[in-house]
């Protein structure tokens, strides 16, 4: 069981685009599914992400703030600003621009600490960027959304807000509690973990894209091409960022990966629950949780290469 619990995870990539492409060409299958359920699999991925937390991770805010402090700023800088400058040059409708926007607002995805350590990156500080990035997301993500996509759609800041804490803070606290009542059960538990996180996403992407497969065969071509864009600039100008300033080679990679790879599981979560007049804006989060996972684990073969 353990191995094939390894396999899942090894090759998260491959699952997500498996089930996504299965969902493009057959999606009555999941036709009667709510959508709504989203939010209860992104629950379970993030109280995953609880139960493998230790308090010691978040040493690293006290030990190295400014490190951390670099790649959280930078996670809610380029991500968001890149979303609206692509969403103005490749003229998306308002949909699609807000289910970018989502994306960029997020914080970064847990995927990323495995990549940067399959990267032989500085895995401590990847930790404690996607643990502070997604403490400050209950502020940040609403806010950050507003800004970019206020304009032109209605976007309930404190709605939002309480909804990343519901479907994101929460889990992972009970993960914590957990963790602290049955260390023993945890422990045993964490090797099925990964493996459960990516089975759950997985099961986003098929019912986000089952629901929406019409229109990505008719006119999906430019949201993909606007989507992998979105995540190698940020994968591009993370690592940029930390070649400006200095930082060690590790230190880049941790951040290059963190800002890339973005927690979107939840901005199709948010799309779900608070944007139902748009359909089309729980897209953009669907085809970056498939792409991220490739294209971070192609950056993490390209660095190890780097290392031999």
């Amino acid at each position: 069981m353990k191995k094939i619990c390894h396999y899942i995870s090894d090759y998260m990539g491959i699952l997500v685009l498996a089930a996504a492409v299965l969902a493009l060409f057959f999606p009555n299958v999941l036709q009667h599914v709510r959508p709504t359920i989203i939010n209860y699999m992104l629950g379970v991925v993030m109280f995953g992400m609880g139960l493998t937390l230790n308090l010691k991770d978040f040493r690293i805010v006290f030990s190295r703030p400014k490190d951390v402090f670099i790649g959280c700023l930078a996670q809610f800088t380029i991500m968001p600003l890149m979303a609206w400058m692509l969403a103005r040059i490749f003229s998306l409708d308002e949909a699609l621009t807000l289910g970018v926007a989502l994306v960029g607002c997020c914080p970064g995805g847990t995927a990323s600490n495995v990549i940067t350590y399959l990267a032989k990156g500085d895995l401590a500080l990847s930790v404690g960027m996607t643990g502070v990035s997604t403490l400050l997301a209950p502020i940040l993500t609403p806010l950050l959304t507003w800004a970019l996509a206020g304009k032109s759609i209605q976007v309930d800041v404190a709605s939002m807000f309480l909804s990343i804490l519901w479907v994101v803070i929460l889990p992972i606290i009970v993960g914590l509690i957990v963790k602290a009542i049955w260390p023993r059960f945890t422990e045993k538990a964490t090797d099925y973990l990964p493996a459960v996180s990516s089975l759950a996403i997985a099961f986003i992407i098929t019912i986000i894209i089952s629901a929406n497969a019409n229109k990505l065969l008719v006119g999906g071509l430019l949201i993909v091409i606007v989507v992998i864009l979105h995540n190698l600039c940020g994968l591009g100008l993370g690592y940029l960022i930390g070649c400006l300033l200095g930082l060690t080679e590790t230190k880049k990679r941790a951040i290059s990966i963190d800002v890339g790879m973005q927690n979107s599981g939840l901005a199709s979560s948010l799309a779900t629950i608070h944007f139902a007049a748009y359909p089309l804006a729980t897209i953009p989060g669907a085809l970056f949780s498939v792409w991220h996972n490739i294209s971070g684990t192609l950056f993490a073969y390209i660095f190890k290469r780097r290392n031999q």
